[in-house]
């Protein structure tokens, strides 16, 4: 415990103290540099430890951490550069569900599939299933959190169907297969896992899988979210 203090006071220091001569400018008093006349030798002992009422602090260590944390404060914020809903303010409960699994989706904890039914902009209803983590790979989604565009499914999706031209599709996906050919209604396969999980509401949805209730938004007629958490082999 006392070695998480001490460490937690040296990385303090790092973070209060720009350069390493600012951190041993910081222990050096008016009455030292009275006596001793000379700002570089008041530093070297502060450095030496013989002057001083702080941490004594080696110029490599400093460097070092100072490194470190600077590394760590770009990779924090080169990873919010990826997930398109850093920072912003979302209202919508659809969006919002989204913006919780991005960043899982995107490193390939969860393999989560959007179903949605709306009108498209010819003002036909249509529905589908979308591979999430599969479009935000392929695709940006800044427009949709922003709300400059609207998630809809397509064609090229695991699954469409327009209602009023009849139009039906379905294709694999790199983290889907798609059984179409089934008594239960429409099965997808985690190709990592070989899980299956069921879309019909009153089955169980599968292993590592869950299903949210439908999301209530005022986005889309309907809008639910199948989650698969992959459990991959060690």
């Amino acid at each position: 415990m006392e070695d998480d203090n001490a460490a937690g006071a040296l990385d303090n220091i790092v973070t209060e103290f720009n350069t390493y001569e600012d951190f041993l400018d910081s222990q050096i008093t008016s009455l030292d540099l009275y006596y001793l006349e000379d700002e570089e030798l008041a530093r070297q002992l502060v450095e030496l430890g013989y002057r001083g009422s702080g941490e004594v602090l080696k110029r490599e260590e400093f460097e070092s951490r100072k490194a470190a944390a600077e590394a760590s404060r770009l990779s924090k914020r080169s990873q919010q550069k990826t997930l398109a809903s850093a920072g912003k303010e979302l209202k919508d409960n659809f969006l919002k569900a989204l913006a919780q699994r991005e960043e899982a989706n995107r490193s390939g904890k969860m393999t989560s599939i959007i179903f949605i039914r709306d009108r498209n902009s010819h003002g036909q209803e249509i529905s589908g299933y979308i591979d999430y983590a599969h479009r935000l790979k392929i695709e940006e989604f800044e427009p949709y959190f922003n709300g400059k565009k609207r998630l809809l499914p397509r064609p090229t999706d695991l699954s469409f169907y327009n209602w009023e031209t009849q139009v039906s599709t379905s294709n694999p996906s790199p983290n889907y297969q798609v059984i179409a050919e089934n008594s239960s209604g429409l099965l997808f396969k985690n190709k990592r896992d070989r899980k299956i999980l069921n879309v019909d509401p009153k089955a169980s949805p599968g292993d590592n899988s869950t299903r949210t209730p439908p999301i209530q938004t005022s986005l889309y007629i309907q809008a639910v979210i199948y989650d698969h958490i992959t459990r991959r082999k060690t």
